[in-house]
Protein backbone atom coordinates (compact mmCIF):
# COMPACT_ATOMS: atom_id res chain seq x y z
CA UNK A 1 0.00 0.00 0.00
CA UNK A 2 1.21 3.50 -1.18
CA UNK A 3 1.89 5.50 1.80
CA UNK A 4 -0.91 8.41 1.91
CA UNK A 5 -0.11 11.76 2.30
CA UNK A 6 -3.38 13.05 2.82
CA UNK A 7 -4.62 14.33 5.80
CA UNK A 8 -8.23 12.92 6.39
CA UNK A 9 -8.61 15.91 9.12
CA UNK A 10 -8.61 18.40 6.50
CA UNK A 11 -5.77 21.72 6.20
CA UNK A 12 -5.65 24.79 8.21
CA UNK A 13 -4.91 27.77 6.12
CA UNK A 14 -4.47 30.90 8.50
CA UNK A 15 -7.72 31.13 10.67
CA UNK A 16 -10.08 28.91 8.75
CA UNK A 17 -9.90 24.57 8.32
CA UNK A 18 -11.49 23.61 5.37
CA UNK A 19 -12.84 19.59 5.40
CA UNK A 20 -13.58 18.00 2.42
CA UNK A 21 -16.30 15.65 2.11
CA UNK A 22 -18.11 13.38 -0.42
CA UNK A 23 -22.27 12.90 -0.39
CA UNK A 24 -22.91 9.62 -0.32
CA UNK A 25 -26.51 7.56 -0.69
CA UNK A 26 -26.78 7.97 2.99
CA UNK A 27 -26.79 11.60 3.14
CA UNK A 28 -30.29 11.87 0.46
CA UNK A 29 -33.34 11.31 -0.38
CA UNK A 30 -34.82 9.03 -2.89
CA UNK A 31 -33.77 11.86 -5.18
CA UNK A 32 -30.35 12.33 -4.58
CA UNK A 33 -30.83 15.35 -2.57
CA UNK A 34 -28.75 15.91 0.85
CA UNK A 35 -31.63 15.74 3.74
CA UNK A 36 -31.40 19.08 5.55
CA UNK A 37 -29.88 17.53 8.89
CA UNK A 38 -27.12 16.11 7.22
CA UNK A 39 -25.38 19.35 7.10
CA UNK A 40 -25.40 19.32 11.11
CA UNK A 41 -23.44 15.80 10.41
CA UNK A 42 -21.20 17.07 8.29
CA UNK A 43 -20.82 20.58 9.86
CA UNK A 44 -20.00 18.25 13.24
CA UNK A 45 -17.42 15.99 11.40
CA UNK A 46 -15.22 18.76 10.27
CA UNK A 47 -15.78 20.24 13.98
CA UNK A 48 -14.47 17.00 15.05
CA UNK A 49 -11.49 16.97 12.61
CA UNK A 50 -10.39 20.30 13.37
CA UNK A 51 -9.94 19.87 17.53
CA UNK A 52 -7.59 16.74 15.88
CA UNK A 53 -5.49 19.34 13.83
CA UNK A 54 -5.29 21.78 16.75
CA UNK A 55 -4.06 18.92 18.80
CA UNK A 56 -7.61 19.04 21.41
CA UNK A 57 -7.28 15.80 23.20
CA UNK A 58 -10.97 16.04 23.27
CA UNK A 59 -11.42 12.38 23.65
CA UNK A 60 -8.52 12.12 26.43
CA UNK A 61 -10.40 15.16 28.19
CA UNK A 62 -13.79 13.16 28.31
CA UNK A 63 -12.19 9.59 29.18
CA UNK A 64 -10.18 10.97 32.18
CA UNK A 65 -11.97 14.25 33.48
CA UNK A 66 -15.82 13.34 32.27
CA UNK A 67 -15.44 16.60 30.09
CA UNK A 68 -17.05 17.04 27.18
CA UNK A 69 -18.23 19.88 24.02
CA UNK A 70 -22.04 20.12 23.43
CA UNK A 71 -24.12 21.73 20.77
CA UNK A 72 -25.57 24.79 23.12
CA UNK A 73 -27.87 26.28 20.15
CA UNK A 74 -27.09 25.95 15.97
CA UNK A 75 -28.56 28.53 13.02
CA UNK A 76 -28.53 27.14 10.02
CA UNK A 77 -29.60 29.21 6.97
CA UNK A 78 -30.26 26.48 4.05
CA UNK A 79 -28.96 28.36 0.37
CA UNK A 80 -28.80 25.88 -1.98
CA UNK A 81 -29.21 21.97 -2.47
CA UNK A 82 -26.30 19.46 -2.50
CA UNK A 83 -26.53 16.33 -4.36
CA UNK A 84 -25.21 12.76 -4.50
CA UNK A 85 -21.72 12.17 -5.23
CA UNK A 86 -20.66 15.72 -5.30
CA UNK A 87 -17.65 17.04 -3.61
CA UNK A 88 -18.01 19.58 -1.03
CA UNK A 89 -15.93 21.36 1.74
CA UNK A 90 -17.15 22.80 4.92
CA UNK A 91 -15.32 26.33 5.84
CA UNK A 92 -14.84 26.45 9.39
CA UNK A 93 -13.87 29.78 11.53
CA UNK A 94 -13.84 30.24 15.13
CA UNK A 95 -15.97 33.36 16.18
CA UNK A 96 -15.36 33.57 19.81
CA UNK A 97 -13.61 31.80 22.61
CA UNK A 98 -14.75 31.97 26.24
CA UNK A 99 -14.00 30.22 29.26
CA UNK A 100 -16.98 28.32 28.69
CA UNK A 101 -17.90 28.10 25.23
CA UNK A 102 -17.30 28.58 22.01
CA UNK A 103 -18.80 30.02 18.78
CA UNK A 104 -17.97 28.84 15.60
CA UNK A 105 -19.06 29.73 11.82
CA UNK A 106 -18.98 26.97 9.26
CA UNK A 107 -20.32 27.25 5.88
CA UNK A 108 -20.81 24.01 3.73
CA UNK A 109 -19.19 25.05 0.27
CA UNK A 110 -19.44 23.51 -3.48
CA UNK A 111 -16.81 25.23 -5.71
CA UNK A 112 -17.47 28.50 -5.25
CA UNK A 113 -21.19 28.34 -3.82
CA UNK A 114 -22.47 28.47 -0.73
CA UNK A 115 -25.21 26.00 0.14
CA UNK A 116 -25.50 26.02 3.84
CA UNK A 117 -24.30 28.49 6.64
CA UNK A 118 -24.43 27.64 10.60
CA UNK A 119 -23.64 30.00 13.36
CA UNK A 120 -22.80 27.05 16.07
CA UNK A 121 -22.51 27.80 19.90
CA UNK A 122 -20.75 24.96 21.90
CA UNK A 123 -20.83 24.78 25.82
CA UNK A 124 -18.12 22.76 27.88
CA UNK A 125 -19.64 20.64 30.32
CA UNK A 126 -19.35 18.12 32.47
CA UNK A 127 -21.02 14.80 31.54
CA UNK A 128 -21.70 13.87 35.07
CA UNK A 129 -23.74 16.99 36.13
CA UNK A 130 -24.43 18.45 32.85
CA UNK A 131 -23.22 21.62 34.12
CA UNK A 132 -20.84 24.08 32.20
CA UNK A 133 -17.38 23.90 33.23
CA UNK A 134 -14.12 25.81 32.12
CA UNK A 135 -12.55 24.95 28.75
CA UNK A 136 -8.82 23.71 30.26
CA UNK A 137 -6.23 26.83 29.44
CA UNK A 138 -4.28 26.00 26.89
CA UNK A 139 -6.97 24.62 25.01
CA UNK A 140 -8.07 28.73 25.45
CA UNK A 141 -4.87 30.04 24.67
CA UNK A 142 -5.26 27.43 21.08
CA UNK A 143 -8.95 28.58 20.42
CA UNK A 144 -7.53 32.33 21.07
CA UNK A 145 -5.08 32.09 18.19
CA UNK A 146 -7.12 30.77 15.47
CA UNK A 147 -10.10 33.37 16.23
CA UNK A 148 -11.42 34.59 12.92
CA UNK A 149 -10.55 38.41 11.59
CA UNK A 150 -12.55 37.91 8.44
CA UNK A 151 -15.99 36.91 9.95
Amino acid sequence: MQNMKTNLSGYLENDTHFFPLRVYFSDTDAGGVVYHSHYLDMAEHARTEWLHLLNIEHRKYLKDHGMVFVVRSAKVDYLSPAFLDETLIVKSRMKKAGRFSLEIFQEIIRDDQVLAALDIKLGYISVQTGRPSVIPEKWQDIFASVIGANI
